[in-house]
């Protein structure tokens, strides 16, 4: 009977989205995933980057030796940018859809291209603009803070896992993933969060309370969340987080709050 009404759920929920109901990605693998993605705890205290509200982010004080930040996606507000700035980083901005930064800063380097899965024209793979950007001898780790609405997928799965461990840092919004119940986006995107996992651990996750969230069964998945990932090597012990939501969280737009749900998170053990 339980499962008779999820599968209903489910039905709706496609319906909704116009998917057929044999597109389903069964309930064990999107489970599966959502467990591969429990927050560890960092051995550094979070710091907030940015401002109270959407554009800013929580990242592990882990930041001291890295210089350069490529943050793709250009918003109306470059805050978390500018706190980079203000810790010495070098900030490399890209976004085919705007003329710059909203405001200018003497440690900000503006290229008008979309990041994407190849290069040619407007769009640039990450690796290639990484390459473009920093001189051949720069090995130093590298901070990531990715807001490309849906294009992140493509980007990690495009991205050579060597680029990847060179961020220490990794903050990426991850959108659509109510679509996760369609195992054709399932395939695609758990893909892409399993490339990453290869080299970065979740340390943080925080829901977009713009977007709402979909519940089938005891599984709710916010639309869209922001997730900050810490390269494996930086943490020092393998133990779970609970303490959602963290203190320094904050909603990324006024209107009714979204806290994480229980099943994106696990008690230590």
């Amino acid at each position: 009977m339980v499962k008779e009404t999820i599968l209903q759920q489910a039905i709706k929920l496609l319906a909704k989205s116009r998917m057929f109901p044999t597109n389903l990605t069964p309930r064990t693998q999107v489970q599966t995933l959502i467990e591969q993605l429990h927050p560890l705890a960092p051995s550094t205290p979070f710091t907030r980057l940015g401002p109270l509200g959407d554009g800013g982010y929580l990242v592990p004080d882990d930041l001291e030796g890295i210089t350069v930040c490529f943050s793709p996606g250009v918003g109306q507000i470059a805050d978390f940018e500018q706190d980079c700035a203000r810790r010495g980083m070098t900030v490399f901005m890209a976004d085919a859809s705007v003329e710059g930064p909203p405001y200018p800063h003497p440690a900000f380097r503006f290229s008008k291209r979309f990041i994407g899965a190849f290069t040619n024209g407007q769009y640039i793979t990450l690796a290639d603009w990484v390459s473009q950007s920093l001189p051949a001898q720069e090995t130093g780790d590298l901070l990531l803070q990715m807001d490309i609405e849906g294009a992140e997928y493509e980007v990690i799965l495009a991205t050579p896992v060597e680029l990847l461990h060179r961020f220490r840092i990794i903050v990426a919004e991850f959108h659509h993933l109510d679509q996760l119940w369609n195992k054709w986006f399932f395939l695609f995107a758990s893909h892409a969060i399993e490339k990453l996992l290869q080299t970065h651990a979740c340390v943080h996750i925080h829901p977009n309370n713009r977007r709402g969230a979909v519940t089938i069964g005891s599984i709710t998945i916010p639309r869209t969340m922001e997730f900050t990932f810490l390269r494996r090597d930086r943490l020092k012990e393998h133990r779970f987080r609970s303490d959602f939501p963290h203190p320094l969280d904050a909603d990324n737009t006024v209107g009714q709050a979204l806290p994480l749900p229980e099943c994106w998170y696990r008690s230590s053990t």
